[in-house]
């Protein structure tokens, strides 16, 4: 009976943890405009309320999550949901802009730690015969994370008194629920690597070359940008180097020299997100500001693509154990590819249904890509690289987040500058939309072939 209360209880955490973290970026992306027009935001520091956050939350999900191995993972998920319970009410409470992205930062600390550690909780406390079923369900609660944030939080934003940051306050008494749960119901702890040594420096170094890379990316049209960028790069290599001849590396470096199965499909995950991660932000903006609707309706277009993708990958969860997950996923990467290319063709006077249009496009795309791409990626270790994997997947969809926002802010730096986005710079920032759709459909079609690389080389290596 307890094991079958702890299921529950986790099943129950984990769900409510996976629906927060898509709506909670989603719902922030329909609610911009209001943030900028409350603190006279620029578009370019705009930006940052969600970059900073997806920052974060990429340079420290693997390092949290050995943390969680070898201290306990209920520990590093309850400690994490408390630092996002207490950064969520600063958020809620933010009087400047450096006040807010300064506790998304905090935010995302938080979140990094509880992300990290929901699929290894889940994997902890399931029944192997059970888990495929407990997974199913904590996805699709993520989907409808995802399906919901823009609706509600185009509502809340619109009709309620506190505007965006009730939001905030929000996923604040959902982040309290969790911890009362947790407390009340949760007993049992999982510590499968208790005694094992905790690679500090070369969690460090994770931390600071994906930081600084990223951070340059992000103003790489700047001179602190050209600079770090290849910082960056030297210092990954580094961290490459230094986990080569780690005892207990943080992350083991072999599951990507030994297995071109991983590595492609990890690389077809980050560009799919890299791809997809911006559309919301770009369409909250072009249909608030240039088309002139209000937040609730915007939130009710932007709905289409997950819910199109809650369905599409429903549908392909029945078939594709009949068909090459791989075969499938370049599927869903060909559709997503299609429908940027569609919004890449927008202007001032776009119809609202091409906007509609693509978003369905893109929502076929990732619901048929998703599902199985996890499946590759999940099955291409061994099952003491289980955890691993999860991590790396999931930090993967964080630096795809992270590289499509960067994108935006490069190219809202090139076009607009320290111009807020007012009628006179309503060409510039179209022109800044449709080269960003443009390049991420060409990235999209990239991310085909690296997902039938994976296959080609699995199959080269059944064939030696």
């Amino acid at each position: 009976m307890k094991k079958n209360t702890s299921y529950a209880i986790v099943l129950i955490v984990t769900s409510i943890i996976g629906f927060i973290y898509p709506f909670m970026v989603s719902s922030i992306n329909v609610a911009l405009p209001a943030i900028a027009k409350e603190f006279s935001m620029p578009a370019v520091l705009l930006g940052w309320v969600t970059t900073s956050y997806t920052l974060v939350s990429a340079v420290l999900q693997i390092p949290m999550g050995r943390l969680a191995d070898i201290l306990g993972r209920k520990k590093i998920f309850t400690t994490g949901l408390i630092i996002q319970l207490i950064a969520t009410f600063l958020c809620g409470i933010a009087s400047s802009p450096a006040w807010l992205i300064g506790a998304r930062v905090v935010q995302a600390i938080g979140a990094s730690m509880t992300f990290s550690t929901t699929m290894a909780l889940l994997s902890s406390a399931v029944a192997p015969q059970h888990r495929g079923k407990a997974i199913g369900t904590y996805m699709s609660i993520v989907y409808v994370g995802m399906s919901v944030g823009p609706f509600v939080g185009g509502v809340m934003t619109q009709h309620l008194p506190l505007s965006w940051r009730s939001i905030f306050f929000l996923n604040l008494v959902l982040c309290l629920l969790l911890v009362v749960l947790i407390f009340w119901k949760l007993k049992d702890e999982w510590v499968d690597a208790k005694g094992e040594k905790y690679d500090t420096i070369g969690a460090i170094a994770y931390s600071l070359s994906l930081g600084v890379l990223m951070y340059g990316f992000s103003n790489v049209v700047s001179t602190i940008g050209k600079i770090l960028i290849p910082l960056g790069v030297l210092s990954i290599s580094g961290f490459i180097w230094l986990e080569t001849r780690a005892k207990s590396p943080v992350l083991n470096i072999n599951l990507f020299r030994r297995n071109p199965t991983f590595l492609f499909s990890n690389l077809a995950t980050m560009i799919n997100y890299g791809s997809t991660g911006a559309i919301s932000f770009f369409l909250s903006i072009y249909l608030q500001t240039i088309k002139g609707i209000s937040p609730q309706i915007a939130g009710l277009i932007l709905i289409t693509q997950p819910v199109i993708m809650v369905i599409t990958a429903f549908i392909s969860s029945r078939f594709t154990g009949r068909f090459d997950p791989r075969r499938v996923a370049a599927i869903g990467m060909a559709f997503t590819c299609v429908g940027l290319a569609l919004l890449a063709l927008l202007n001032q006077a776009s119809p609202i249904i091409s906007v509609i249009g693509g978003l369905i496009m893109v929502g076929i795309g990732f619901g048929l890509f998703i599902s199985p791409n996890t499946e590759v990626v999940m099955s291409s270790v061994e099952k003491r690289y289980l955890g691993v994997a999860s991590g790396v997947i999931g930090t993967m969809r964080s630096l795809g987040g992270m590289v499509a926002m960067g994108s935006a802010i490069i190219l809202f730096s090139i076009y607009l500058g320290s111009a807020q986005i007012v009628p006179q710079y309503f060409p510039a920032f179209i022109a800044s939309l449709r080269v960003a759709f443009i390049v991420f459909s060409i990235l999209c079609f990239v991310g085909i072939f690296a997902q039938l690389a994976g296959s080609e080389a699995k199959a080269a290596i059944k064939a030696e």
